[in-house]
């Protein structure tokens, strides 16, 4: 596939969580945020930032409840819209915090990364072709 036909972008750490998937780059900095690993300043991006995303971002459990479901739909992840540029540009910060933190995380591009479970304006939340799960 050629990079310009990828019209979905996701961050994602490196090893699978308890449930099998890859976690994302905001459930990875909300965990070190629940853990309380972060330091001030790093506790001050993390939560502008998270609170920027609430206001900007619909949430996709708000209109779909189900939409992270695991018995529903098992290893569900959501992908940023290309077109979500100011979405995507902010996520180097969480890498940062990341990568400071010695968490891993990989940039996936893709036209069809799964099963599109929710879709708006700024991503698609998708149960992957492989789940891990099973």
């Amino acid at each position: 596939m050629e990079e310009d036909e990828a019209l979905h972008v996701r961050f994602q750490g490196t090893e699978r969580h308890e449930r099998g998937h890859f976690p994302g780059v905001f459930v990875l900095a909300n965990e070190l945020a629940a853990q309380g690993r972060l330091t001030e300043e790093q506790y001050r991006f993390w939560r502008s930032n998270n609170d920027w995303y609430d206001a900007h971002y619909p949430n996709p459990t708000h209109a779909d409840p189900q939409a992270y479901d695991p018995a529903v739909n098992p290893g569900a992840v959501a992908w940023f819209k290309r077109s979500a540029v100011d979405l995507i540009g902010r996520v180097d910060g969480y890498l940062e915090l990341l990568a400071a933190h010695g968490v891993e995380c990989l940039r996936l591009e893709s036209s069809n990364p799964g099963r599109v479970v929710y879709e708006d304006e700024y991503q698609i939340v998708v149960v992957p072709a492989e789940t891990g799960t099973g």
